[in-house]
């Protein structure tokens, strides 16, 4: 029986959803997977990173029908003058997402981790959003943008996150049946969001996971 602990993170951009991801795996001894997941799809297939970071959370080529035009400029001698559509992208990404679920604890965020894994025996899904103005207040301070171009990166990428999660699971993004934890982040600091997350564990698996006590590196508020 497959005991590792795997816990899935869907975020609105600015709802702190990567940071807490970060910090829970920490605290819980496990494996984290954000953007590593591309070096990690890109080595396994032999591809250039540049071809998945091209679709990354991303479906507007495949909404169009479309193929990638990539060539040996960015591709390693085993694809060279092929082409790949997203949906073979796609596959191998979820490939390693499931072999890296097998192999030891973890914490995924983004990139359909929940639907590719949902027949996993140990899987607590979450959802992290937060309040609009929060939002906009952390892009602002993350990023030096203004209140108004914060607002629209903020649209733009959840529209593309959407867009990519829709297309490829079939379900709708953010909807609450497809997550065991929907939370807004807002007005929560980090040790507070880890903490919930983690009795909704023990709640429902009926058992502790590992647990790192925290310090300081790891302390602090979300900043929203």
């Amino acid at each position: 029986m497959n005991t590792n602990f795997i816990i899935t993170i869907a975020r609105q951009l600015g709802s702190g959803g990567r940071e807490i991801g970060a910090v829970l795996a920490k605290r819980m001894q496990a494996a984290f997977y954000d953007r590593e997941l591309i070096t990690l799809a890109a080595k396994e297939s032999g591809l250039s990173p540049e071809v998945f970071e091209a679709v990354d959370e991303k479906a507007s080529f495949s909404l169009r029908g479309g193929l990638l035009g990539y060539r040996s400029s960015i591709m390693d001698g085993s694809y060279t003058g092929n082409y790949l559509n997203n949906e073979e992208l796609f596959k191998i990404q979820s490939d390693v997402i499931r072999e890296l679920a097998d192999r030891q604890s973890c914490v995924f965020v983004g990139r359909c981790a929940d639907y590719i894994l949902r027949d996993h025996p140990n899987v607590l899904k979450v959802f992290i959003c937060a309040d609009l103005p929060d939002r906009i207040k952390r892009i602002s301070s993350l990023y030096q943008l203004s209140a108004n171009k914060a607002r629209d990166l903020i649209e733009k990428t959840d529209k593309k996150r959407a867009a990519y999660y829709n297309f490829y699971t079939g379900r709708t993004w953010g909807e609450t049946s497809s997550y065991h934890l929907c939370l807004n982040s807002s007005g929560l600091d980090i040790d507070a969001a880890v903490d919930f997350i983690r009795q909704l564990w023990k709640m429902k698996y009926g058992q502790e996971i590992p647990h790192q006590v925290r310090n300081d590196e790891t302390a602090g508020s979300l900043n929203l």
